[in-house]
């Protein structure tokens, strides 16, 4: 191994040098700037707090008549607060590519093969995902244990939540 391999190999563990900048070198996916762990985590809960409790409220006193009604129908109070909440946030990210909770923290969603913003159908199709992997537990819990901090949402839908440059 000659000295300017070793002294890449030495850049690249360190990070000093970008991945796949030689002629011929593919990017690394993890090239890119994924958020944290931590600022998804605030994100979500700055948008729980934003979006879902507001649609939360309006279902149990507008629409169901109170807390009791819900209690005796949550399958169908559920549907009530699941459907609008993925509109919403299907609209926000199909305009700015950013949620409230997203904007905070300076996070973006991206499509994974081009780097821009995804399709709003894809947008769609990752809210809906989200929807079921937040049920099967295991698609929140993955980002826990991979290094890009992908959920099963993020993977089936092929886009990632970036920190903004």
């Amino acid at each position: 191994m000659s000295s300017r391999e070793k002294k890449r190999f030495r850049d690249i563990k360190q990070k000093k040098s970008p991945i796949g900048t030689a002629k011929g070198e593919t990017r690394s996916p993890l090239a890119r700037p994924y958020a944290s762990l931590g600022n998804k985590i605030k994100a979500f809960i700055t948008d729980s707090f934003m979006l879902l409790m507001p649609i939360m409220y309006i279902v149990f006193y507008l629409v169901m008549g109170g807390r009791e009604v819900f209690a005796d129908h949550k399958m169908l109070g559920w549907v009530y607060i699941l459907i609008p909440l993925v509109i919403v946030q299907t609209f926000f990210l199909a305009k700015t590519a950013q949620t409230p909770g997203y904007r905070a923290y300076n996070l973006r969603l991206i499509d994974e093969s081009s780097g821009e913003k995804p399709s709003f159908f894809i947008i769609l199709f990752r809210n809906l995902c989200a929807i079921l992997s937040f049920f099967s537990i295991i698609g929140w819990v993955m980002m826990f244990f991979r290094k890009d901090r992908k959920t099963l949402h993020d993977l089936l839908s092929h886009t990632a939540v970036i920190t903004k440059p």
